[in-house]
């Protein structure tokens, strides 16, 4: 399978010919910036979770204030990258690029990291915590497939999305060629057809999956399968990330209206606060779609056109290409020192004082880790050594 252009016409609004490929850069430094505030955000929600595993605070008005303000800001940065996965592997696409190389560049991208850290996890805080098959299951990127919340959080928790990812990964070169034949003038109902099935995702689960008995705190009474099933499964995250293909699609071929990228955070942040207003489930995803998209667009768009933004600049750009390996690792940072202070909680300064430490820790960590594993690989394996041989002569 190839994922080149030829062999999926696009036919244009008014003469039937190709529209013209807006594409001016191939990176998109703005939109690899954008990667570290949205994995960072991931990692202040975990640190607030009530877990004995990672918790730092005692029970105060402080620390719960903290608690419900940060409650669903990890989910923000989930759909983001969902979202940005989709615009970004299609950006990217190039004509004659086959589907095994594919899967071989992002195989070697993502693999490396993911081992390193399931180790890690297993070494420094889960020991026999974990059952065989809970750590298999993650090892193998399995354990999204099962409606049980100890089954698909175990080890190393924030490897679920990688494990949504892969699926990503495997669905893409099919979806890119499908996306690919859909008519420029027609992608604007795909891409309101994709949102508006997103939006029905929770009701569709509330409506057709039997709840269980179970219960989450603090998730207004939702069901662990309900969570699971709109929120965790690859398939629904599959609309998230295909959303992501045909908004890159949209704006390559000059059908998608800016709006900036000032008004997309601005749109962003008023998403988090619309979250805490409607049923949990929606809040987890769907309020936050639109916005996500339209801050991921404006980004792409003002690096293709060559305008200032915020996070272009050098240090960001390196924060994002570091942002991987310190969404893995952010974790197991937080639970290793939990486990090395002991099981005393802190007032709320002192709390916040570990937990600015521990994300400087996890800094340095994904630090070297991206130094060490996962750039070295990348750039050694990513392309075969007949390829390689190939170009040189």
């Amino acid at each position: 399978m190839s994922l080149s252009e030829q062999s999926a016409p696009v036919v244009g609004p008014d003469d039937g010919t190709v529209p013209a490929d807006r594409r001016r850069v191939g990176r998109l430094p703005s939109l690899t910036g954008l990667r570290f505030p949205a994995a960072f955000l991931v990692f202040v929600f975990h640190a607030s979770l009530p877990f004995p595993e990672i918790r730092l605070l005692a029970d105060d008005g402080a620390a719960h204030k903290y608690n419900q303000v940060v409650g669903q800001i990890g989910a923000l940065g989930v759909t983001f990258f969902f979202v940005l996965s989709g615009f970004v592997l299609t950006w990217s696409a190039r004509d004659g690029d086959s589907a095994t190389s594919f899967w071989r560049r992002r195989f070697v991208k993502i693999m490396p990291n993911y081992v390193v850290a399931w180790i890690l996890a297993m070494v420094l805080y889960v020991g026999a915590k974990a059952t065989l098959f809970q750590s298999l299951g993650s090892l193998f990127m399995l354990q999204v497939w099962t409606p049980y919340f100890t089954s698909h959080l175990p080890v190393n928790p924030p490897s679920w999305s990688l494990a949504v990812e892969a699926v990503f990964y495997l669905a893409f070169p099919l979806i890119y060629l499908g996306v690919r034949r859909i008519p420029a003038q027609r992608l604007k109902f795909w891409i309101i057809g994709a949102i508006v099935a997103v939006a029905a995702t929770p009701l569709i689960t509330t409506l057709l999956v039997p709840a269980g008995p179970e219960v989450m705190a603090h998730a207004d009474g939702t069901s662990p399968i309900h969570y699971w099933f709109a929120y965790i499964l690859p398939i629904p995250r599959l609309l998230d990330f295909g959303l992501g293909i045909l908004v890159a699609r949209a704006v390559m071929l000059g059908r998608w209206r800016d709006i900036g990228m000032l008004w997309s955070g601005l749109l962003v942040a008023a998403s988090y606060v619309v979250c805490f207003f409607v049923p949990y489930l929606y809040g987890l995803r769907v309020v936050f779609l639109v916005p996500a998209v339209m801050l991921t667009a404006a980004a792409a768009i003002a690096d293709n056109e060559g305008r200032f933004t915020l996070f272009r600049n050098r240090a960001m750009v390196w924060l994002g290409e570091i942002s991987f390996a310190f969404y893995m690792v952010h974790y197991i940072v937080l639970a290793f020192t939990r486990k090395l202070l002991g099981p005393d909680l802190f007032s709320t300064p002192a709390g916040f004082a570990i937990i600015a430490g521990q994300a400087v820790l996890t800094l340095l960590v994904s630090w070297a880790l991206y130094a060490g594993v996962e750039r070295p690989i990348t750039r050694r394996w990513s392309v075969s050594r007949r390829k390689t041989a190939a170009a040189r002569m």
